[in-house]
């Protein structure tokens, strides 16, 4: 870590690390003012906010009356059913797509010079990957709340409220979970492009070969042996289950095992290589 120091007749550069001792008051203390700075941020360019904003009013109004009549059907009732199905998966799914947004904002911190700020500062690293988890938690229950609001908009009926906020807090300890990847596709990624094109590759899979959209049951029977232990079709039917009813352990102990395995993993990939780089 380097800061510079100027004197009348020399500028001299001199050597900071992090004090490897720093406790966890400081730790707590760090992140929160990280988190502040990072809100603060938020709050000078809105239209970072955007994705959380519009994204669940697009994916709501876009799936609801473009597959919802057909897929309804399956189902044995039409555009009625399929919202009372899609929405708890879409819930689900809000968890991943916000969780890319750290990875390329992470990377357009270092590519934008801001972590050179932070080279000088005695601070725990991880304090620094922890606020930015924490803001990105925050931007997932602002997508979340609007995600709900348009679904009461086209009919979605919530008979659970307990189990709906039991969802929302499945959907944001798994998006925690996740973080850690992107994160460190943030960290060893050259740019923000190549994290989104490397984030695109992780999600769509995941998405699309789960129960998110659609009942699995008409799959081939290699893709529903993929679902049966796919994250996202865990998450989404335990929240399908918390929300409207339906077996809820199996995707609990998926989404549990997938969240615990990911941070244990990812968390001391991205905060070494974290230190590592800054």
């Amino acid at each position: 870590m380097s800061a510079t120091t100027l004197s009348p007749s020399t500028v001299t550069t001199i050597k900071v690390d992090a004090d490897p001792r720093i406790g966890l008051r400081d730790h707590v203390r760090h992140t929160s003012a990280l988190v502040r700075r990072n809100l603060l941020w938020i709050k000078q360019d809105p239209e970072s906010m955007f994705d959380a904003v519009l994204m669940p009013v697009v994916f709501t109004l876009l799936f609801v009356y473009v597959f919802g009549g057909s897929i309804g059907q399956s189902l044995g009732g039409g555009q009625d059913a399929y919202v009372q199905y899609v929405i708890p998966g879409m819930v689900a799914m809000m968890s991943m797509n916000i969780a890319q947004g750290v990875g390329t904002g992470f990377n357009e911190d270092f590519n934008k010079g801001i972590m050179d700020r932070f080279r000088a500062l005695p601070i725990g690293r991880a304090s620094v990957l922890i606020a930015k988890i924490s803001v990105e938690l925050l931007r997932l229950l602002v997508a979340t709340t609007i995600l709900m609001i348009v679904a009461l908009l086209v009919g979605f009926d919530i008979t659970n409220w307990a189990g709906l906020f039991g969802a929302i807090g499945l959907t944001v300890l798994f998006g925690s979970g996740i973080m850690w990847i992107f994160l460190v596709l943030g960290v060893t990624m050259k740019n923000a492009q190549s994290v989104q094109a490397m984030g695109f590759l992780v999600m769509m899979p995941l998405q699309f070969g789960s129960s998110i959209f659609a009942p699995t049951q008409s799959m081939p029977g290699w893709l529903q042996n993929f679902t049966k232990y796919n994250p996202m079709s865990g998450l989404a039917d335990a929240a399908r289950g918390l929300m409207v009813g339906g077996p809820v352990a199996h995707g609990l102990w998926v989404t549990l095992a997938w969240t615990a395995g990911l941070t244990v993993v990812m968390a001391p990939v991205a905060i070494r290589k974290f230190t590592k780089k800054s």
